[in-house]
């Protein structure tokens, strides 16, 4: 395995949604990419955790590569006793079964028909589809819970956005990161996108000809339900601003955008301003 693999990939995401990677290309693939992806499917799923009733019991990964997201949902829900996994790339299930233990499944999201399923979870694979309106609507209609994760990009976030607005439309109930559901006020070139930082190992640094020992992963998300569930009041967008006597707050909240100063004299309130971090919920 060598660079030149992990190089290759980008390509042929952007031509072929990685469907015809190679034996060595999905090596390349779980050492650079898979601790990014386990590290972003986490940090949403702790943040659903917290916000429904009920922990999932059965789980569908639609487009699930080596299995990442399966392994990411195993550790914050250890109820799960049920789980299918969807892939078209043979190579990324022959890697898949070694370390995802789960009923896999070759085939193609554009026909594949899910049955029900507690949670069903896209893991960066949602905006590489074509007609995601319909494998949307059979994702919906299989689960109670439906949660989409894509790359912290503009073009990621707009996928997202999308994805909203159709299950908002089908009667779904936003889990998170959003505090409402009305219209999105991320506008003019702005977007919606949080970060998770994640150690790299040395093999990682040689094939992404990185020095540093870890990296910042960007990503956006949404989370649905079927059943009621408690979404945050307010959500910090962007990193706090933590000066000497106070702290500035990006947040989206039930009335829109807002920003907020939180000074030492708000006592209790400042305290929670000064543990928060970018993506938090923010209890006034």
């Amino acid at each position: 395995m060598s660079k030149n693999h992990y190089d290759s990939i980008s390509n042929k995401y952007r031509q072929t949604g990685g469907g015809n990677l190679s034996s060595k290309e999905v090596e390349a693939y779980c050492i650079a990419r898979m601790p990014a992806t386990y590290a972003a499917v986490s940090s949403v799923l702790k943040e659903v955790q917290g916000r429904i009733p009920t922990a999932p019991t059965s789980f569908l990964d639609l487009g699930a590569g080596p299995g990442t997201g399966l392994l990411a949902a195993q550790e914050i829900f250890p109820e799960i006793e049920k789980a299918t996994l969807v892939e078209k790339n043979e190579f990324m299930i022959q890697h898949g079964k070694t370390t995802a233990n789960g009923n896999w499944i070759q085939a193609d999201l554009h026909s594949f028909a899910p049955t029900p399923h507690d949670m069903v979870l896209f893991a960066y694979s949602f905006g590489e589809i074509s007609g995601q309106v319909e494998v949307l609507k059979r994702a919906w209609d299989a689960a109670k819970i439906l949660v989409i994760v894509e790359p912290g990009t503009p073009r990621g976030f707009e996928h997202i956005l999308q994805a909203r607005n159709r299950l908002i439309e089908w009667g779904g109930k936003i889990i998170a990161p959003c505090p409402h559901m009305r219209q999105c006020p991320m506008q003019g070139g702005d977007w919606c996108h949080f970060s998770v930082r994640l150690e790299r190992s040395r093999e990682h640094r040689q094939l992404k000809g990185g020095e540093l020992g870890w990296e910042d992963e960007k990503f956006s998300y949404v989370a649905f339900s079927k059943e009621e569930n408690q979404p945050a009041s307010a959500r910090i967008l962007r990193h706090p601003l933590k000066q000497t006597g106070n702290v500035g707050l990006r947040l989206c909240t039930q009335e829109g955008l807002v920003e907020k100063t939180i000074s030492k004299k708000q006592g209790p309130l400042y305290k929670q301003a000064r543990r928060a971090k970018w993506g938090d919920p923010f209890i006034f």
